[in-house]
């Protein structure tokens, strides 16, 4: 490996997202009403509509891959919810703790900057976390889409499901009809950016991202819900921080290949940027667990 490489200007990167069938319990924002005039027809191919995201189910999926990362590391991570909270119930909370947290923000006590996962999302009273997560706005048009401001190319549906009485004397008559807000054919990208830059961030996204993606079909790493339903299945890749704007939209164009220009910044990425900001990150993790976090 050469010199350190510097990764100051690095805070900005972009996940590659594709997902067959996305289903988010945080509801799905569309640019066009369901009522709009009497005419309209939600589940009409011709209806082309576009929406957004939400950024809270995709922060806590990437957050479960951040943590199995640490865990893996052998350390524990910063619990997502406070200890006195109102949610807690009986023994969950120290059954957490056991399998591989600490208490949300007691590693401030030994770390200025808390565990690299607090460092990185903050706390719940007036503690800014360094990473920011933004929705993902998505088209049905190609044309629409811009990668380079984490956007994607997306099919939105309102899916209908009967929950039917299971009495042979109703013959399967409909209880209750369940309405999901779907996204098909998910293809783009989700935009994350540091408001700090530090190497070890740079290396837990990546662990973290390439985590999620061995493990998809796995229950407990799929995004969003109806995961027995095939959705969340999804297929991530960290995208070459080195890329230009005008690079990034090029792995979208399925007219053009990869330039020589960009196999010579992915030689870079993986030679030189890649194994530094995994070694910040495990020398980070080392730092917590000499401090006895």
């Amino acid at each position: 490996m050469s010199a350190q490489p510097a990764t100051d200007d690095l805070t900005d990167v972009y996940v590659r997202l594709e997902c067959d069938l996305l289903v988010v319990g945080d509801s799905i924002l569309t640019d066009r009403h369901h009522a709009s005039n009497a005419n309209y027809d939600a589940d009409d191919p011709q209806n082309q509509i576009g929406g957004i995201i939400p950024a809270f189910p995709l922060s806590g999926w990437l957050r479960h891959g951040m943590e199995r990362v640490v865990h893996e590391h052998g350390e524990t991570a910063c619990h997502p919810g406070e200890a006195n909270a109102n949610f807690r119930k009986d023994d969950v909370y120290e059954r957490d703790l056991d399998a591989g947290y600490h208490p949300k923000g007691s590693c401030l006590e030994t770390i200025d900057d808390g565990c690299v996962v607090f460092d990185l999302f903050g706390g719940f009273e007036g503690t800014p976390g360094k990473l920011m997560r933004r929705p993902i706005r998505f088209s049905p048009v190609r044309a629409s889409v811009d990668y380079t401001r984490g956007q994607a190319e997306g099919h939105y549906r309102r899916l209908n499901r009967n929950v039917v009485s299971r009495n042979a004397a109703d013959d399967r008559e409909p209880l209750r009809n369940v309405e999901l807000d779907a996204v098909a054919n998910l293809d783009g990208c989700w935009h994350l950016s540091f408001r700090e830059a530090k190497p070890a961030f740079l290396g837990l996204v990546s662990e973290a991202i390439e985590y999620l993606n061995e493990h998809q079909t796995e229950f407990m790493h799929q995004l969003g819900g109806a995961r027995n339903f095939g959705a969340g299945i999804v297929d991530c890749d960290l995208l070459n921080p080195l890329y230009s704007n005008t690079e990034l939209n090029r792995i979208f164009d399925r007219a053009k290949g990869v330039t020589d220009a960009m196999s010579r910044k992915d030689d870079r990425w993986a030679d030189d940027y890649r194994p530094a900001v995994r070694a910040a990150l495990e020398e980070r993790i080392n730092t917590q667990s000499s401090k006895g976090i």
